[in-house]
């Protein structure tokens, strides 16, 4: 049988309506079972936030080289990158050996001065890069704007994914409360890849889940479960959605991370036209979860082993959330 991308309309579950969100969940279920994939209706995002988006991209990307490499990507992964600097050269989806052709521009979750993450230290809770306002006037606010709602679309989302799983709604709540996401507005120029070069090689995401926002120019293909690639649909005015690593680790493999690619604009065609992309990855919090979170963890567990299921991993606990580093931060606070 043909594989599909299914359609979700979210409607039912953004109003509250009564059974919505078993229904979704009974369809999220379904695609992430089989390709791994699926596009949302519905979704709340206003349109035209989504243009703007789409316009600030294009606009950034105008902007001259120079003036984008003093905003050259931190330590932290925010920031511009160049085209042709990076490739996923550790995926164990294609022996990637070209680096792709796209440039991007990344933020994070924005934070405060006073924030403990941001005062930490710790790697990818740091800074975003921001052009200065007289330069790019908007563009901060924009994208703060869109971040904001794709962020609250991903927290009306996760009691569907928790009853997809044969959990409580409210599972992942806990889990969520500040989540970390990264957008990523990338540029794809007509170009003429070598043999084995993409606009973005083929990969699995690291993340819980991706929500793309999508536009008329193809090029982003998934692997098929019969192993050839396919062109995700496009349809008017949804988002592209698919699970990661996080994803498939956390359901013990029963939802799937599924490898996908983008191909950039062929040079040379009639009409060559370059492609934006704004995609929000999303990933649990970098704080720790409340102390309930151990229960909802085994229960977690036991939803995902039960049936034959055997563990697929061992139970991990960050160093930050263990039980020795939550009593060392007391006597820090203590002291």
């Amino acid at each position: 049988m043909t594989a599909s991308v299914p359609v979700i309309d979210l409607t039912g579950l953004r109003v509250g309506a009564g059974g919505a969100v078993e229904d979704t969940a009974r369809q999220v279920r379904a695609a992430l079972t089989s390709v791994g994939f699926f596009l949302i209706t519905g979704h709340g995002v206003p349109p035209a936030l989504i243009e703007r988006t789409f316009a600030e991209a294009k606009r950034f990307h105008d902007q001259p080289m120079a003036w984008k490499a003093a905003l050259k990507m931190n330590q932290h992964n925010n920031g511009y990158m160049a085209i042709g600097r990076y490739a996923v050269w550790t995926s164990e989806v294609n022996q990637n050996d070209k680096p792709d052709l796209n440039e991007a521009f990344f933020i994070r979750r924005e934070r405060g001065a006073d924030d403990p993450l941001l005062l930490s230290g710790r790697r990818f809770a740091g800074p975003n890069v921001w052009p200065r306002e007289p330069e790019l006037p908007g563009f901060r606010a924009n994208l703060l704007a869109y971040t904001e709602s794709v962020d609250a679309l991903a927290h009306r989302f996760l009691p569907a994914v928790a009853v997809a799983l044969d959990l409580p709604p409210d599972w992942f709540a806990p889990f969520f409360g500040a989540s970390m996401f990264s957008l990523r507005l990338s540029h794809y120029p007509p170009a003429s890849p070598e043999a084995n070069q993409f606009g973005i090689a083929p990969h699995t995401d690291a993340n819980f889940l991706t929500f793309l926002a999508q536009t008329e120019v193809p090029g982003l293909q998934l692997r098929a479960p019969d192993g050839g690639w396919m062109d995700v649909p496009y349809v008017p005015g949804s988002f592209a959605v698919n699970s990661g690593d996080i994803m498939r680790r956390w359901s013990n493999g029963r939802f799937k991370s599924t490898p996908h690619r983008a191909l950039p604009p062929e040079a040379g065609t009639a009409t060559p036209s370059p492609s934006s992309s704004a995609p929000i990855s999303t990933r649990p919090s970098n704080a720790c979860p409340p102390a309930k979170g151990r229960a909802t963890r085994r229960a977690g567990r036991r939803s995902c082993t039960a049936t034959g299921w055997a563990p697929g991993w061992r139970p991990t606990t960050t160093p930050r959330c263990s039980r020795k580093a939550r009593r060392r931060r007391a006597a820090r606070a203590i002291g």
